[in-house]
């Protein structure tokens, strides 16, 4: 089950750097990429940005529809998240053979990935060429997580709620440890 979460905290998903599934979809096709280039970058309005290269197909989709999901699998989902990253949609559909779930969204037409912990609709805002990528931001529409992993902020030290973070070519890594500040 998921539960709804104010969109005022849907930074909060993604606040800690974690490797992001992004859904997209336009002209009756789905996509599934893998990115660990993301992050907050306003309150009011709520936005996110995503960075794709302008050579995968989701940079086209999100660009075409003007809508994308950020999915926030968890550390059981390795396997998907690595074969979505190294594998192109364009003649696949990366749902079938990962294995992953749509999940009907709230607000936008791409579906959430169901075994995924955490969920940001977007709407795209505006979108910027920067060298072999584009940075899409999104304002964010709807944002739901995993009942009982989020109170105000990820909690890391649940098993179910340890994200992956990449470290480059087929490295990851975990956090190991909520630190609280005095």
């Amino acid at each position: 089950m998921k539960e709804e979460i104010p969109v005022s905290k849907a930074n909060r998903l993604v606040n800690h750097g974690p490797v992001i599934l992004v859904t997209s979809q336009f002209k009756e096709k789905t996509n599934i990429i893998t990115l660990a280039w993301q992050m907050p970058v306003s309150h009011k309005p709520m936005l996110i940005a995503i960075s794709i290269a302008k050579s995968h197909f989701s940079h086209d989709m999100v660009k075409g529809s003007g809508e994308f999901a950020v999915n926030v699998p968890n550390v059981n989902l390795l396997s998907q998240v690595h074969y979505c990253g190294t594998t192109s949609g364009r003649d696949i559909d990366k749902f079938a053979r990962s294995g992953l779930t749509t999940l009907p969204a709230q607000k936008i037409n791409p579906p959430l990935i169901a075994e995924c912990i955490g969920h940001i609709e977007c709407r795209l805002q505006n979108m910027y060429p920067v060298g072999d990528h584009s940075v899409f931001v999104g304002e964010v529409l709807a944002a739901s997580v995993e009942e009982g992993l989020f109170d105000g902020c990820w909690k890391l030290d649940e098993p179910r709620a340890k994200s992956l973070h990449h470290l480059g070519g087929n490295l990851y890594t975990t956090p190991d440890n909520i630190l609280e500040a005095d």
